[in-house]
């Protein structure tokens, strides 16, 4: 079987300075071939997205193949930026997984609703997160066909 080498560029909108950084290590730790970018709200996440401001450099800033989505964010929080995301053309085909601490099934309907691809529930151990990235990364690497 030949398994190419892809990598795919993740985009992270996670507002909590902890979390980004235990991301960062269960992604290095996964030792899956991705990139890992991180914006902290909704509001950034949308003009990494349309390449504004200082996201204007797309070879510091690649479009993402996936983006991981907390709900609970200052400034526009995910619901709205998910909104946002799926009304644009030019993104809405992006998947887009909510990993919130949120286990409200109010907002999974929502998140589904609003076209989420899939609904997570941040995991509580380290160890979890790992195997989180490693079974997200190969997913959407390996398995996965986008457009």
């Amino acid at each position: 079987m030949n398994i190419s080498k892809k990598t795919l560029v993740i985009l992270m909108a996670e507002d909590d300075t902890d979390d980004r950084l235990l991301a960062q290590e269960a992604m290095l730790e996964s030792r899956v071939l991705n990139e890992l970018y991180f914006v902290e709200d909704g509001v950034q996440l949308l003009s990494y997205l349309h390449g504004k401001g200082s996201y204007s450099d797309r070879t510091r800033y690649p479009m993402p193949g996936l983006i991981l989505l907390d709900l609970n964010m200052p400034k526009m929080d995910g619901r709205e930026a998910l909104a946002k995301i799926k009304a644009d053309k030019s993104l809405r085909r992006i998947p887009v997984v909510i990993l919130t601490t949120s286990k409200a099934e109010e907002d999974m309907v929502k998140g589904y609703d609003l076209g989420a691809a899939s609904y997570i529930t941040k995991p509580v151990t380290f160890e979890a997160l790992v195997e989180l990235m490693k079974a997200l990364g190969r997913y959407w690497v390996e398995f996965v066909e986008l457009p």
